[in-house]
């Protein structure tokens, strides 16, 4: 039994463990006309019981203040886990038209252009709820629990890609309920809510059980190259033009946890926030201009 007069006590303890399997597959290839690309692919899985060296919450998606005594509950994805990176990349030397002569020859020389592709899975996070209170009775500052995983309609997926306002499907969990009658008598806080939810019973949905928002991100480059023969033979002066996330697109980030990730509030009540992406895990569009000399 739980001593009321105690809160936790923090400690440092070596007990986590891992597991890391992955697919990887890459192609280079160098084609005619100064055009050369590269493809690679990786598809993995990573699994383990906490992600951070020191705290639970290295990871801006991680739960802090993980329960040492029972580390099997919370053994699932990996707070980094990318399920599936693609990245594509590739450079072409515009070639020279050579019956051009003069100021038009100088023109339409020198020209490089390189885009760099990447799409990747989104990282896996965790559904809360609760964490205005303390419904497990911890006694703790970080008083976070797991609410319960529903199998209804529209469950097997937990969430509504494209959806930033409300990318949690929240219809798919419920405060944890009490089996019966006898067991809320003797292991419930009536302080908290109702037969038959249960406040301080531990939900069984777990640890990183949705997954995130993937990105996609294009950058492009245009280079124009000015070869400066009277200085030396390998002097280069480049003018260089890139292209940050020239798609603008918003690569949203994990809600932030607890206070878009929490379901329910410490009444049971439904926060209304769940789900809400306000961060994006890229910039808008740049475009940077720069001057390069190589010699």
């Amino acid at each position: 039994m739980l001593n009321p007069n105690f809160g936790q006590i923090y400690g440092m303890r070596y007990a986590g463990n891992s597991l890391y399997h992955a697919l990887l597959a890459g192609i280079t290839k160098r084609m005619s006309d100064g055009l050369e690309f590269q493809t690679s692919f990786t598809w993995g899985k990573s699994i383990d019981n906490s992600s951070g060296s020191i705290a639970g919450d290295t990871f801006s998606n991680g739960l802090s203040s993980l329960p040492w005594y029972d580390l099997k509950s919370t053994r699932g994805l990996s707070d980094f886990d990318t399920r599936r990176t693609l990245v594509i990349s590739g450079t072409w030397q515009v070639p020279q038209l050579k019956s051009l002569t003069g100021p038009a020859a100088w023109l339409t020389s020198g020209w490089e252009l390189g885009a760099i592709f990447k799409a990747n899975d989104g990282v896996p996070f965790t559904a809360t709820f609760g964490t205005d209170g303390d419904p497990l009775g911890l006694n703790s500052s970080d008083p976070w629990t797991f609410p319960n995983r529903l199998n209804g309609p529209g469950c097997q997926s937990l969430v509504n890609p494209g959806n930033p306002n409300n990318y949690i499907k929240t219809q798919c969990f419920a405060v944890p309920t009490a089996p019966s009658q006898a067991f809320y008598t003797a292991n419930c806080d009536p302080s908290f809510g109702t037969y038959p939810q249960c406040f301080n019973l531990r939900g069984n949905a777990g640890r990183n059980i949705l997954i995130g928002p993937g990105l996609v991100n294009l950058d492009f480059s245009i280079f124009k190259n000015i070869p400066v023969k009277k200085i030396s033979d390998s002097f280069n002066v480049q003018l260089r033009t890139e292209f940050f996330n020239i798609l603008n697109r918003a690569n949203f980030a994990v809600p932030v946890a607890p206070d878009n990730t929490d379901i329910f509030d410490s009444t049971g009540a439904p926060t209304g926030v769940a789900g809400l992406l306000t961060s994006t895990t890229t910039t808008a569009r740049e475009i940077q201009f720069a001057l390069k000399v190589v010699w």
